[in-house]
């Protein structure tokens, strides 16, 4: 499987905008883990920027996963890109 980077940025007021969604995004994010899927994934230490490592089939996988993101789709990611990875170390 191929491996893909993902950085993307919060919204304004992230911690207290993610409240009512945090708990099914880090259940989301555990399941991923598990099957292999996400091999990585949080902010940066201002809380402005995510970044992620999936393993996936395609990068349109990695696109489906990020989409269905309670995060994403209540507008706590604001956007998002994808990019193919070529791990050296």
């Amino acid at each position: 499987m191929a491996k893909y980077v993902m950085w993307g940025s919060y919204c304004e007021n992230v911690l207290e905008k993610r409240a009512p969604f945090r708990e099914a995004h880090l259940a989301g994010l555990q399941q991923q883990k598990d099957a292999g899927l996400l091999v990585a994934l949080g902010p940066t230490t201002d809380n402005a920027r995510v970044f992620g490592i999936y393993e996936a089939d395609s990068e349109a996988v990695v696109r489906q996963t990020v989409e269905g993101d309670p995060y994403w789709q209540n507008g706590i990611w604001t956007e998002y890109e994808v990019y193919g990875w070529n791990q050296v170390f």
